[in-house]
């Protein structure tokens, strides 16, 4: 831990020092760098680069997983520290210096964990703003608990990754489409087989570039699956084979298919939501707006793929790559009919910008007769959904609450393309 090497060291006299001496003029490099790891990245969690492009990857990496699991840094940073005491490497001026940084470490991390709990009341705020402070009477959803639904004390710090659940059953590699791995999905569901369970279809992220399912979410699946719904994760092409609109195409098939084949699963094909992360935000939020729509459906027009609603979680909303003609935007596809929306995003996203979010938001909310929630979620990161957090569990309590106002509104969905959208880049 001290980083002693194994001769004597000299003073500046030239005699050798012994150990006692040796101790006060080393720094324990071990601990040291223990320190500083999670100290940069408490940092970056609270105050993230975002320029240049490079630096904000970098600042997004060192940071994303002390900003969404600060407990697993502090048991790092205290197990480092204990580890430092035993070996006696806390005596030296260095030393204690470092336990300064720590403790100051250990402050920071006090305020990430806080600000990841300050989501539920944005979420809270946002949905009451846009459905009504008394959507709870006209739902069975509950008042928000001072922790996340399902989540304990200890839940939130021995088991932060999210973990199969003994009730839920994971069905892999489901093919929906004729693109191979691509056209794959993985499908789950509580083992009792409820009836009229609501369906989730959700798609990753990775700039259209990479990704696989399940990749993101998967705390989303178990929760929701474990609460009576089916959830499908899907791939869809990528890269060159996946520009504009053949990702968009994939979207659609796996929609189509989920209502074709919701009664195999006791699934309710009436009640289907598209969801989806940065990327998959892209792919949901043009599958809500272009529903049935011929351009998007080669050899599968006459297939349903109208949803009830959409769920974009720090989404990309802007043009992309086409192959073709068609615009590629989200907005260039909002008109009066379209389905309601519950976006979130983290004003410390380095990856999409929150800007844009707020702005997609806004608009569509101004074209569209359905709700339209944006949460804006303090502090949050790109990527928010890869852990079990305390934030992600008060969105998910969000996307329940969503939820459960949609199907208990049962707004229809759209089984023609609406006429005449705007279609405008």
């Amino acid at each position: 831990m001290t980083g002693r090497g194994p001769g004597r060291y000299e003073g500046s006299d030239g005699y050798d020092l012994g150990d006692a001496d040796r101790a006060n003029v080393t720094v324990p490099v071990g601990y040291l760098w223990s320190v500083a790891v999670v100290a940069l990245g408490t940092c970056l969690a609270l105050r993230p680069l975002r320029h240049p492009w490079p630096l904000g990857t970098l600042s997004f990496f060192f940071g994303i997983v002390v900003n969404e699991l600060p407990f697993i840094a502090f048991y790092w940073l205290l197990a480092s520290t204990l580890l430092a005491l035993a070996q006696g490497d806390l005596s030296s001026p260095g030393g204690l210096a470092t336990l300064g940084v720590a403790a100051l470490t250990t402050t920071g991390l006090a305020a990430v964990a806080w600000r990841g709990l300050q989501a539920g009341p944005a979420i809270e705020q946002a949905i009451g703003r846009e459905l009504g402070t008394g959507r709870r009477q006209a739902t069975d959803y509950p008042a928000y608990p001072r922790l996340p639904r399902g989540y304990s004390l200890a839940r939130i710090l021995l088991t932060p990754f999210p973990l199969w659940r003994r009730d839920v059953e994971r069905i892999a590699n489901i093919s929906y489409g004729d693109a191979g791995r691509a056209n794959r999905l993985d499908l789950y569901r509580q083992r009792s087989h409820p009836a009229g369970a609501p369906v989730l279809i959700h798609f990753h992220g990775g700039h259209f570039r990479m990704g696989p399912k399940s990749r993101e979410a998967r705390a989303i699946f178990y929760r929701l699956a474990g609460h009576g719904w089916v959830c499908a994760s899907a791939n869809y092409r990528l890269r060159k084979a996946g520009r504009f609109p053949n990702s968009l195409i994939d979207a659609k098939e796996a929609i189509a298919w989920a209502r074709r084949h919701a009664a195999d699963y006791d699934a309710d094909p009436g009640m289907l939501f598209v969801a989806g992360s940065s990327a998959g935000a892209h792919l949901a939020s043009m599958a809500a707006l272009t529903p049935n729509d011929p351009a998007f459906q080669p050899g599968f027009a006459h297939e349903d793929t109208s949803i009830s609603a959409a769920v974009c979680l720090y989404g990309y909303y802007g043009s992309r790559g086409s192959t073709g003609p068609l615009a590629s935007s989200p907005l260039a596809y909002a008109h009066a009919d379209a389905p309601p929306f519950f976006v979130a995003h983290g004003t410390n996203d380095t990856a999409t910008s929150v800007e844009a979010a707020a702005h997609f938001a806004e608009e569509l909310r101004g074209i569209s007769a359905s709700p339209v929630v944006y949460a804006q979620l303090p502090g949050a990161a790109h990527a928010f959904d890869m852990f079990r957090s305390l934030r992600l569990g008060r969105v998910i309590d969000g996307i329940e609450a969503f939820a459960a106002w949609v199907r208990q509104s049962r707004p229809t969905p759209r089984t023609t393309p609406p006429t005449d959208p705007i279609r405008r880049d």
